[in-house]
C-alpha cells in the first residue's frame, strides 16, 4: 500500500536504523513493566505488559476465520494496542485516573513514539492500529478488546491455579463485557474449567 507522502523521499518509506533502534529501546520498557493489577495483588513473577501483548497475538494468529474480520490486522493490533504504555505505564481503573485523561496521556504517548520512529508509514499504521483499537471502531476492534479481557481472565485462572489465589475481581470485571461469538465461547471455556478447578 503505497503512501502519496512517502513518493517524493525514499529515506521516508521505512525507519531509519538509528530511529528504529531508539523505537525498540523505548519499547523494552513493555517487557521490564509488571501490569499493575497482578504487582497490586502480591502475584509473584507477574507478566509484563509485553507478555499480555505477545500471548493477545497467538490469540489472533489461532483464533479461526470469521466473515468480515481481516486476522492479519488482529494481530498487528494486538501487538500494538498497549504500546504507549511503554511511556505512561500500566493505568489501571483502580489508579482513580479519569478515562479521557488515560486516553490523552496514551495518545501523547503515542505520537510520541511514532514521531521518535521517524513518521513515515510504518509510524502512520502504528498509530492507525492504536486508534482503531481505542475508539472500538471496527470489527478488529472488537475482536481484539475481546482477546485483550480473555487474557487477562486466562492469566487470572493460571495465577489462582499457581498461586492459590482468589482473583474472582477480574472476572467479574469482564463479566457480560464480551462483544464478539469467539470472545464469548473463549470466555465460557476458561470460566468451566475454573468451575472444575474448584
Amino acid at each position: 500500500m503505497a503512501s502519496d507522502s512517502s513518493s517524493s523521499s525514499s529515506s521516508s518509506a521505512v525507519p531509519s536504523p538509528s530511529s528504529a533502534i531508539d523505537f525498540l529501546s523505548l519499547c523494552h520498557r513493555l517487557k521490564s513493566t509488571k501490569r499493575a493489577g497482578w504487582v497490586k495483588r502480591d502475584i509473584k513473577g507477574p507478566e509484563s505488559i509485553a507478555d499480555h501483548m505477545y500471548r493477545m497475538g497467538l490469540m489472533a494468529l489461532i483464533a479461526s476465520d470469521t466473515p468480515g474480520v481481516n486476522r492479519d490486522k488482529c494481530i498487528k493490533m494486538a501487538i500494538v494496542h498497549d504500546i504507549a504504555e511503554a511511556i505512561v505505564g500500566d493505568i489501571t481503573p483502580s489508579d482513580g485516573i479519569p478515562k479521557l485523561e488515560k486516553s490523552r496521556r496514551e495518545k501523547e504517548a503515542l505520537d510520541q513514539m511514532c514521531k521518535l520512529l521517524g513518521g513515515g508509514p510504518r509510524a502512520e499504521e502504528i498509530h492507525e492500529l492504536w486508534m482503531e483499537y481505542e475508539e472500538n471502531s471496527t470489527n478488529e476492534a472488537k475482536v481484539v478488546k475481546d482477546f485483550d479481557k480473555i487474557e487477562m481472565i486466562l492469566q487470572a485462572l493460571e495465577y489462582e491455579k499457581e498461586q492459590d489465589k482468589d482473583l474472582e475481581e477480574f472476572f467479574q470485571s469482564t463479566a457480560g463485557k464480551f462483544q464478539t461469538d469467539l470472545g464469548k465461547a473463549w470466555a465460557s471455556e476458561i470460566a468451566s474449567r475454573r468451575k472444575k478447578q474448584d
